[in-house]
């Protein structure tokens, strides 16, 4: 791996644990083992290397994500696939933990790959549970973007209760919930 994506690497690794400010270039540089000059001769500071190591962790979940939206099945079973991915859900959305750290929102910059990958991942649900109504699947008065804007909230919320309890239970139960509820929207005759 080069000097570059280790340091990559590293501060998505931090910001993850340690948020902005919490991951300083010393910290990058000791987990990246890099030299003292090398931040500086690949990137233009720690916000640019921060926006390059934001962006890489939202393209993964992009890629995670839409590897099951448009995977096989019906619409209901692709949203089933996503809400039930592997994940390690003690730990926390790398996207999602970004949104509550301050340094990142007040960035315009570094909030911009936050909210084009929340708004992508809207967009691919909304779009799935479309595709459900035309297909005869969902009822012709579910409301795709509420729908959309519920499965990233569920999601999102159970990463919270379920690091604030200590247990994945919370998050099982509210992607076990959702999916009663969208279940209850399908059409009987598809």
């Amino acid at each position: 791996m080069s000097t570059s994506e280790r340091l990559i690497e590293s501060t998505r690794e931090l910001l993850w644990e340690r948020g902005y400010v919490g991951t300083s270039p010393k910290a990058i540089l000791e987990r990246a083992q890099a030299g003292q000059g090398s931040m500086y001769h690949h990137f233009k500071g720690k916000p640019d290397l921060a926006l390059a190591a934001i962006r890489r962790t939202a393209q993964e979940m992009r890629a995670a994500a839409e590897a099951v939206l448009t995977g096989p099945g019906t619409p209901y079973e692709r949203i089933e696939a996503y809400l039930r991915r592997e994940r390690d859900v003690l730990r926390g959305c790398p996207v999602g933990r970004l949104t509550m750290d301050p340094d990142v929102i007040a960035d315009d910059t570094l909030r911009a790959p936050v909210d084009e990958t929340l708004d992508w991942l809207r967009e691919q649900i909304a779009q799935l549970v479309e595709e459900g109504r035309e297909q005869g699947e969902f009822a012709p008065s579910l409301d795709g973007e509420a729908i959309a804007a519920t499965v990233v909230a569920t999601v999102q919320g159970g990463y919270v209760l379920a690091r604030a309890s200590g247990s994945p239970t919370a998050f099982e139960a509210g992607v076990r919930g959702l999916l009663s509820l969208l279940a209850t929207h399908k059409n009987p005759l598809a």
